[in-house]
This record gives structure tokens, C-alpha cells and sequence, in this order.
């Protein structure tokens, strides 16, 4: 971050008298700061760029338009003068330990994207994968990037339902997936699934499979027959804003919304982040995560800069709660970022990672994000993990795949806050009537563009839906759906979601996905579903269900409705009560008022959280009131 503020001054003539400072210049002057990030970081480009911004409306930001680049090359070519360095370390619970150099992943990368050429894969078309956090996924993407093809990826503990759900929306040509895996000590046949899965996206022409419990299906392909042509890497050459990956986070309502992010978008928005993270050559970075989460998108902000990343594929309390901890001192990892909700299970556990058997002193940089950090887990860390770690929590978003909030190296770190607003993000708290606040709870906004901003969702072809999602609350303005407070120093507290979408442990989900398990059921005529995140508290998610006529509610029917939630969607989001009701309070036009029962649950006046009038059963509503209130009081 000192480097690139001397870099201004010296190319600019600018100089800040503090960090705020210079953000302020970075939003105000979008052109200036941008075109600064791609001069600093060299980013590598057949075709740079002549302008930064064409339009600037959001949404319909257009960034560099005459620019031609790729994801992949400005990866991969840290592979240059550094060949035996090592690239990916990658634990797995399947398959132990592995280690590649950089020369062996841009080779492999070179490999695989030759077959996918001779698979028919061309620029434009979709590769999607079921695979596990390991390298196999990481030079798949890289091999689909480097031929302007677009990627996306699904973690393979997700149900079928909600797998099929993503990816028949974009209709992919090459199907990659791993047939099993281990987790906690268990073995996990999914070639069932797979199956079922394939069977519904009629637009695929060839299936891959990197087999673990099975034989390789008739017609399938191996993973490894893939992976050691001795040929050349080439990136093909793309516009800015071609499409690089698509990733789900889903609303309240229908199909997860496919969000397609464009290979310069990316690259400009990581490059900026790792200035927040400090993050050099030299770093071993890891970031615990799912597959199927932002955060494994995200941690190649790391290899960008040539560090080393350190994959981590199992279940971080296995055999014991200091897996991880021992993982980071064996392979001496400089950063390590995990979802709060690990911290916060370290300190509930009374887990103390010991000095003698675990050596953190390599251990510089420790970052936190899915949901807020409470205050007590900053200080379960500086007592009990490092007392000189810098601790750097971050909130963001699958949306633009980066984040809002965020660290800085020079900056206090203060228990429960993230210590600034990320350069470039011009981000706001806004009350109900687009009034900013300072030092009060208020949604969070961006005023200005970001290049990792939504190109658009697949299949929205008129932009309905991209509009609705962000910018129906404040026209031309980003509302990401998180209440946040900042103070006049630009530190901020997060304290979860404004809206209705469950975010369980950092992964996102709509409320749909759950309906269409849970109402899939004979038994279950009718339901809602909250996701109830309190500051410094665990998050809290109740299912109200309304059964069938005649059907009894007990612990029968409960388990029937977690196996269709496990099995449709996945285990991560079976809710922590199930709640008998008689009806489901509902709009006029039909809509399940979610919203207002969440506000209403987490504290909200019951005179307010809801209109009556608006409602087309409002007794219903009484019954929520009464649970509140127990709840409350409990």
C-alpha cells in the first residue's frame, strides 16, 4: 500500500495527507485511480488501454473498452524466471498432499486447454465443473479462461436440485466432476448424483471425471488423460469485459441469479485488493473455503502476485478443531482467511493452538469474512493465536466477486470493526430516503462503478432483473442488501443482511432454493424461511412450515423435511428449528412477506415491519408477533 502511494506521487504529483485521503481521490477520480492500478501492477495486455471509463451509468458501466487481455496470462506468467517455484500446495482429505511448481501448472493448464479445444470448446462457450477445493479445479478454470471460454463451478456437497438449477441456465458444452470425496474420515459416493445431474443438462458433449471411488463412466473422459501434452501456452487474446466466470448468489425468489464477471473486471479488482492484503511474491497464502463460495474465486487474488496458495479440501474440526492451525504452521503460511463462523468456533471450543506444537511465526496476516466478527473473537485471537497478528476481517460479496470493506496494513485494528473502505469503492451508508449516514446502521451503497461489477446475468437479456436485484431502492445506485455503520474515519461494523437471502456461514442462498426442497414434500403444503444474523451472536434460522391436511408434526415429518433440504440443497442449510404454523403471511399479489418477518424477528416494531393492508391474510401475522416475543424473552 506505501508503494502505491509513492507510485502516485511520483507519476502523479500526488500526495495524501492519510489513507481517507486517498480514497476520496480513488472515487472521485475514477480514470485517474484505475489507469494508476494497471501502471502499478504491469497488468499484461496485447491491447491497453486507451481510456478507463466510456460510460460510467451503473448499471451499463463501461470499462476499457478497446482493451484485449486474459485472466490467465496475467496469472500464468509468473511461471517466467520462476519455474520451480512452488505455485499450489493442495490438502485433501481424498488425496492427500500435493505441490506444483509454476512450471508444471502453466504446462498442465497449456494441456488441458488443448483438449478443450479439441472438445469443441471455443471462445463464448461454458465449462462447468463439480469438483472439490483442489488444484484440478484451479487448472480447469485457468484452462477455460485462457480460451476466452466462460467458467463456473459448483462445490460437491451441493444437492442436485440446486447444481442442476445453475448450470442448465447456461447451458455448458464440457462437464468436469469428481466422482466422491472424503470428508471428516467419510467416504462420499456422488456418482448417483452426478448421474442424475447429467441427465439434465442435454446441451453438454463431453463429461469429464477424475474418479475416487469408481470406474470412469462409458463415454467419459479422464481427468488425467488430460493433463500432460507437451504443448505450448498461449492465451487468446479477449476484450475487457469478456465474459471470465459465472457465480450464483440467489434472491427470494425463482432461479439463482447467474452473475457473469468479465476477465479485466477481475483482474483490476484483485490486483486493488491484494494492496488491502498486503500480499507479495513472497507470501504462502490460504483462504478456508468451499468451492462452491466467492472466497475460491477470490484467493487467486494471491496467485496474481505470485504467491504461493495453499488449498485446504476437508473439514477444518477433523480429526480436532486445530486441523487448520497445524496446517498453517507446517506449511509456514504467511495469511490465513477462514469465515467468522470458524474463528468463532475456535473461541467457543476453547481451542489454543499450542506454541510448542504449533508454530505460527510465520503467520503475519490472519482475514475473516461471510459474517460479521464479534469483538470477542478479535480478542480470543490476540490472546490465544498471535498477539502481533494482523488481523484484517472483510465483507464483500459474491455479486462483485471483491470487497467493500476491508484492511489496511498502516491502519489501528479496533475489536468488531473493519478498518477501511476499499480504494475505488465508493461506499456509502444510506437511510430509506438515499441520505447518507456517518456513525449510524444504514444500507450499504456504492455511489460509483466498480470493473467487477455484474457484466449481467445470464439469460437476462432485457436487464430486469440485474436492475431489480441492485438498483430499484436508489436509481443509478448499487444497494448490496448489508447493513453497515461508518464512522468519520472510515472504519466500519457490518451487521448483516438487509434482505431475505440465507447466508449460512458465508455461503449465500436464496429462500427459494429451500421452498423447493421443503414444498416438494407431500406432507408440506406451505413455508418461510429466515436467516436471522445478530452481531456478536450466531446466526439463527427458523423454517415455519404449514403441514398438510391431515399430516401430523412431529419429529417424523422434521427429519423428512432436513433429508429433503440435505439432498436438494445441502446440509449447510437445514434450519435450527423447525416452527409449526397455521398460514404463511403473504402480500396481496401472493408474495411471502420474508422481510418483514425477519426485521420483525430480529427486533423490529411490529407496528412497522409490515403494512396490514398490503397483507392478503393479516391475522396471519400475529402468530410471528407471538414468537418474537417468546423468543425475546427467553
Amino acid at each position: 500500500m506505501a508503494a502505491f502511494e509513492r507510485f502516485v506521487g511520483e507519476t502523479r504529483g500526488l500526495t495524501f495527507p492519510d489513507y481517507n485521503a486517498m480514497w476520496e481521490w480513488s472515487v472521485k477520480d475514477l480514470d485517474a485511480f484505475w489507469a494508476a492500478i494497471w501502471d502499478f501492477f504491469g497488468i499484461r495486455a496485447s491491447v491497453p488501454y486507451t481510456r478507463i471509463l466510456g460510460n460510467r451509468d451503473m448499471p451499463g458501466a463501461q470499462w476499457c473498452p478497446d482493451a484485449m487481455l486474459n485472466y490467465a496470462d496475467n496469472i500464468l506468467h509468473h511461471a517466467e524466471g520462476r519455474e520451480d517455484h512452488p505455485a499450489i500446495v493442495s490438502f485433501s482429505e481424498t488425496s492427500g498432499r500435493h505441490e506444483l511448481t509454476w512450471g508444471q501448472l502453466r504446462r498442465q493448464v497449456a494441456s488441458v486447454a488443448a483438449h478443450l479445444r479439441r472438445m469443441g470448446v471455443e471462445q463464448g462457450d461454458r465449462v462447468v465443473a463439480v469438483l472439490p477445493n483442489t488444484e484440478a479445479a484451479l487448472i480447469a478454470l485457468l484452462a477455460t479462461a485462457s480460451i476466452g471460454a466462460a467458467w463456473s463451478l459448483c462445490a460437491p456437497d451441493m444437492g442436485q436440485v440446486a447444481i442442476v438449477d445453475r448450470f442448465k441456465q447456461i447451458a455448458p458444452k464440457v462437464f468436469i466432476s469428481q466422482d466422491g470425496y472424503v470428508h471428516a474420515g467419510k467416504t462420499v459416493d456422488r456418482r448417483a448424483v452426478l448421474a442424475q445431474i447429467t441427465a439434465e443438462l442435454p446441451s453438454v458433449t463431453q463429461f469429464v471425471t477424475l474418479p475416487v471411488v469408481g470406474e470412469i463412466p462409458d463415454g467419459h473422459v479422464s481427468w488425467d488423460s488430460l493433463l500432460n501434452d507437451e504443448v505450448p501456452f498461449a492465451a487468446t487474446q479477449v476484450p475487457f469485459d469478456q465474459p471470465l466466470w459465472i457465480v450464483y448468489s440467489s434472491g427470494t425468489t425463482g432461479n439463482p441469479k447467474p452473475i457473469v464477471h468479465g476477465h479485466g473486471g477481475i483482474i483490476l479488482e484483485a490486483a486493488k485488493q491484494s494492496l488491502h492484503h498486503d500480499i507479495t511474491a513472497n507470501d504462502r497464502f490460504c483462504w478456508l473455503t468451499s468451492s462452491g463460495w466467492i472466497m475460491w474465486n477470490a484467493q487467486w487474488m494471491a496467485l496474481g502476485q505470485g504467491a504461493t496458495v495453499c488449498l485446504y479440501d476437508g473439514a477444518p474440526n477433523h480429526p480436532d478443531m486445530l486441523a487448520l492451525w497445524r496446517f498453517a504452521a507446517e506449511e509456514k503460511l504467511t495469511y490465513f482467511g477462514a469465515g467468522a463462523a470458524f474463528f468463532s468456533g475456535c473461541l467457543k471450543a476453547g481451542i489454543t493452538p499450542p506454541r510448542e506444537a504449533v508454530d505460527l511465526s510465520h503467520l503475519r496476516s490472519l482475514g475473516s469474512t461471510g459474517s460479521p466478527l464479534s469483538a470477542d473473537a478479535y480478542d480470543w485471537i490476540y490472546r490465544e493465536v498471535k498477539e502481533d497478528v494482523w488481523l484484517a476481517p472483510i465483507s464483500g460479496g459474491t455479486d462483485l466477486a471483491g470487497a467493500f470493506v476491508l484492511g489496511h496494513p498502516g491502519m489501528p485494528v479496533r475489536a468488531g470493526e473493519m478498518q477501511c473502505r476499499a480504494l475505488g469503492n465508493a461506499v456509502r451508508a444510506y437511510d430509506p430516503n438515499g441520505n447518507e449516514l456517518v456513525g449510524e446502521v444504514g444500507e450499504l451503497v456504492c455511489t460509483q462503478p466498480l470493473p467487477s461489477m455484474p457484466l449481467f446475468f445470464w439469460g437476462d437479456d432485457d436487464g430486469s432483473r440485474l436492475f431489480e436485484s441492485y438498483y430499484d431502492t436508489y436509481p443509478g445506485i448499487w444497494r448490496h442488501g448489508d447493513w453497515i455503520s461508518i464512522d468519520d474515519g472510515g472504519a466500519s461494523v457490518i451487521y448483516g443482511r438487509s434482505d431475505a437471502t440465507i447466508n449460512r456461514k458465508g455461503l449465500r442462498l436464496g429462500s427459494a432454493e429451500i421452498y423447493q426442497a421443503v414444498e416438494g414434500l407431500d406432507e408440506v403444503l406451505d413455508s418461510l424461511v429466515v436467516d436471522l444474523e445478530f452481531l456478536g451472536r450466531d446466526s439463527f434460522m427458523p423454517l415455519f412450515v404449514v403441514p398438510a391436511v391431515g399430516v401430523p408434526f412431529d419429529d417424523a415429518l422434521k427429519d423428512k423435511i432436513n433429508q429433503a433440504i440435505r439432498t436438494g440443497v445441502s446440509a449447510r442449510f437445514i434450519p435450527n428449528e423447525i416452527v409449526l404454523v397455521a398460514e404463511i403471511p403473504r402480500t396481496l399479489s401472493g408474495k411471502k412477506l420474508e422481510v418483514p418477518v425477519k426485521k420483525l424477528l430480529l427486533g423490529g416494531d411490529a407496528a412497522t415491519v409490515v403494512n396490514r393492508d398490503s397483507m392478503a391474510n393479516p391475522a396471519s401475522f400475529d402468530f410471528y408477533i407471538a414468537y418474537a416475543n417468546a423468543r425475546a424473552s427467553a
